[in-house]
């Protein structure tokens, strides 16, 4: 049995906490109101004109697409927005779960690394996992710009709204938004309130949840707000029972194989080992577990209707485990969940995060914001690569052992943003900025291949160790509007980036020395040490810098005051930067041309929001782990030509009567790759004839990976109104056709098939303020693949989406 990093379970402060509030203290509802950040005054407008939830109109929305609080029916902009009610009832609790609900949006898991990458239009990047490379969809928390996984972000809590925009946002938005943004606001402490909630929730596979806030008045001038959230539950994958394999089948794989190495190695024989059992996992913590929890106290301090302060600090802590590699076909006599595993699963991560916002109305036309974030996070993790691909036949032959072990990262980054924008209605709204953001990066990652199990010679084994690694990005950045006319509106926007990046004291190591005992790399060893068998065969040294101009045109035209139609072209960038061995790769950028409508029809009944884009994707950033004719191994980024990609999108909600309620998204994607080599240890690829690469694949005109050429989310609800309360019945029910895992596209088995994937739930609210909220997720309990890799044999393997789960969730607001 192998089970490292075990230790004491005790309950973590967060935990405490939960219990705390759940004994006494809960949180307010969320409103579907305006964004914190527009100021008191437009909050209580978007209040005001929002209707009854039992009227026959739908809800109105506002977002902060614009950097203003807007009306979503009248923001020029392809947006979804997805309120605190919407977020229950969808039970999201991820970015992954997010993704349904907009069109034309995809989520993948990472294994190695155990984090989530996001496509939207057609447009990813499965490698913005680690410092290595940054997303072509950017994340923000309260406006401030999270690049990496953690926090409100991974463990989705406490939040008033959700607002995917889709294309180019860097005008405004800024780094890595090429593609999109997804902008999270919190809730916001209340001066003078004391509402609050608490939840709890229980279901399959052992899962518990618990989140609560509530808000603490300090004065007429001052507010407090304090949220928690536990989540875990066990993990999805069994672990299947070790080899059995007899003693003289063992010796007759082995035998011929003991004889080479020791001609070929007299100076460091090795003998015949039956299989240890023991190496292999067969309890403890199995992969697939979730156990997170997450803190946030934030602080309101208004002493004036011109002056307003909103500061949090928010502490998140990750114990689950990463998603496991599953063969795409299983084993006879095995389950589909399980595995054979020799590494077992292992996640420590911290982030601290601090979120600064500065409101202050200099006069009546003109207000200022000076927004700040610093994050620190720390992690490790381990990883079984190889998946239990194939059975072993000895200790030193059939089989692969193969781990990816993070054997620490850390980074911290902090940013800086000052606005000032006009207010009020004027003949031209506009808004200028400017924005610094530094990232330090480190990190340590070992890969140990050894041949058969962890028992036999060494295959192959390296540890990269960056210590350093900075980003610097600088940019000036501006917006106007002209109202020619109440209805006719002109748009300009331009930003100026400046990017820095450098990688200092980064090394590729390799194990060379065969003379050495054969023996898998461990965080003890030092890879520095020439005495530890490891040479460094690559530097990584190296700086990059660029710069870019980015802007948007676009005209809006009210038809009248419930049909909006508008036009146009954005651009995108996201910085280049350093590979392996130190060598730079190219900026990328993204011409976007976009006309859309926004139309609410029947009295408000109907609200149905489109848009048709055209995008020019060029030097497309595309990275992979890669072999070297040499042996050696490395990441690889290369400078696609790019592609060509186009598709519609269309949002409709309806309240067909005051209690029913049906919800339509749906995308058309068209996404082709120009011309790319690409290669990727991650597949099986044939020698490669480009000099650089062991094996490579001409990937010129493949689809895009994660781009279904249609998919559609449907969504029903109706009201019960009963004598204590309300019953709302839901069900929700997406669908897509076929999809490429890949941009290799190297048949059914690197394809998600064409699939549709169901959830229930059934929410009842008392008119005493306690609900009860049961769900079913995945109805049919479909099998939905989220990448794909056959780098061990030749043998399939996948990440899936979670099996079938349901459960229930109690609470109560006061």
């Amino acid at each position: 049995m192998n089970v490292p990093h075990s230790g004491k379970r005790l309950l973590s402060p967060i935990q405490m906490a939960i219990l705390a509030l759940v004994a006494g203290t809960n949180v307010a509802y969320a409103t579907e109101a305006a964004d914190a950040q527009a100021g008191a005054a437009e909050q209580a407008q978007a209040q005001a004109q929002a209707p009854a939830a039992d009227s026959g109109k739908m809800t109105e929305v506002y977002v902060t697409a614009t950097k203003r609080s807007t009306s979503l029916q009248k923001t020029p902009v392809a947006v979804t927005a997805l309120n605190s009610a919407a977020l229950d009832d969808n039970h999201v609790q991820t970015l992954q779960d997010v993704v349904n609900l907009v069109p034309g949006f995809a989520a993948t898991s990472q294994g190695d690394h155990g984090v989530t990458t996001l496509t939207l239009r057609g447009i990813g990047n499965d490698s913005a996992k680690t410092e290595y490379a940054d997303p072509e969809v950017a994340s923000f928390v309260d406006g401030i710009y999270s690049p990496r996984p953690e926090g409100a972000t991974a463990l989705l809590f406490d939040l008033e709204a959700i607002e995917v925009l889709r294309g180019p946002q860097g005008t405004l938005w800024g780094r890595n938004s090429s593609v999109g943004a997804v902008n999270m606001q919190t809730v916001k402490p209340e001066i003078g309130s004391n509402a609050g909630n608490f939840e709890l929730g229980y279901g399959n596979y052992n899962r518990l949840g618990a989140r609560g806030a509530f808000n603490i008045p300090i004065n007429d001038t001052m507010a407090m707000r304090v949220s928690v959230v536990h989540e875990q539950h066990d993990g999805y994958v069994d672990y299947q029972a070790a080899p059995n394999v007899s003693l003289a089948a063992q010796h007759a794989a082995a035998d011929p194989e003991i004889a080479k190495w020791n001609a070929a190695h007299p100076g460091n024989p090795i003998a015949f080992q039956p299989i240890n059992t023991n190496l292999f996992v067969r309890n403890g913590a199995k992969y697939n577990a979730q156990d997170q929890s997450a803190a946030r106290v934030s602080f309101l301090w208004q002493p004036s209707t011109q002056l307003k302060w909103n500061v949090s600090f928010e502490h998140y802590i990750d114990r689950g485990t990463p998603n496991m590699n599953l063969l795409q076909v299983a084993r006879p006599g095995e389950d589909f969940w399980s595995t054979l595993a020799d590494t077992a699963p292992y996640i420590h991560r911290d982030a601290n995060s601090f979120r600064s916002r500065l409101d202050y109305q200099i006069n009546n036309d003109v207000a200022l914001a000076y927004i700040a974030g610093y994050s620190h996070f720390t992690g490790s993790s381990t990883f079984d690569q190889d998946g239990g691909t194939v059975v072993p036949t000895s200790f030193l032959t059939g089989g692969s052992h193969q781990e990816d072990n993070t054997v620490w990262s850390k980074y911290k980054n902090y940013s800086h943003e000052l606005e000032i924008q006009s207010t009020g209605k004027r003949d031209v709204d506009w808004l200028l900025g400017l924005y610094y953001a530094n990232e330090d990066n480190g990190i340590r990652f070992d890969i140990p291949i050894m041949n058969g199990t962890q028992q036999g010679t060494v295959g192959w084994q390296g540890s990269f160790v960056q210590p350093k690694e900075t980003v610097d990005s600088s940019a000036v950045f501006g917006q106007a509007t002209w109202n020619v006319s109440e209805s006719l509106h002109l748009t300009g926007g331009l930003r100026y980036t400046s990017d820095k990046r450098s990688n200092i004291g980064g090394t590729n190591n390799q194990y060379t020395n065969p003379d050495l005992p054969q023996l898998p790399i461990s965080p003890s060893i030092d890879p520095l040490n020439p005495a530890s068998g490891f040479v460094t065969y690559q530097r990584n040294d190296g700086e990059f810098k660029d710069h870019k101009l980015t802007g948007l045109v676009r005209v809006n035209y009210d038809i009248d005051k419930n049909n909006m139609v508008y036009a146009s072209v954005s651009t995108g960038y996201k910085s280049g930067g350093l590979q392996d061995g130190g060598q730079p790769y190219g900026s990328e950028t993204l011409t976007n041309y976009e006309v859309g409508s926004k139309s609410t029809f029947l009295g408000g009944a109907l609200r149905m929001n489109n848009a048709a884009y055209f995008e020019k994707f060029k030097d497309f950033q595309f990275s992979a782990p890669v072999t070297y004719p040499d042996g050696s191994r490395g990441l690889a980024t290369s400078n696609a030509e790019g592609a060509n990609i186009w598709g519609i999108e269309t949002e409709i909600a309806a309240k067909l009567t005051k209690v029913d309620r049906v919800q339509l998204t749906a995308a058309y994607t068209h996404a082709t790759l120009k011309h790319l080599i690409g290669g990727s240890n991650d597949y099986q690829l044939p020698a490669c004839p480009v000099p650089g690469i062991s094996t490579c694949l001409d990937v010129t005109g493949n689809t895009m990976p994660h781009s279904p050429k249609f998919s559609a989310q449907l969504m029903y609800q109706h009201t019960f109104h009963l004598a204590d309360g309300t019953l709302i019945p839901r069900i929700s029910t997406h669908y897509e056709t076929a999809s490429w895992l890949s941009v290799f596209n190297l048949g059914d088995q690197d394809r998600q098939k064409a699939y549709n994937r169901t959830d229930l739930g059934l929410r009842y609210d008392a008119n005493s303020k306690w609900y009860f909220d049961a769900f079913v997720r995945n109805v049919e309990d479909g099998k939905v693949k989220t990448s794909a890799m056959n780098s061990f044999n030749g043998v399939w393997q996948a990440q899936y989406l979670p099996p079938r789960t349901f459960g229930i969730n109690v609470g109560r607001s006061f």
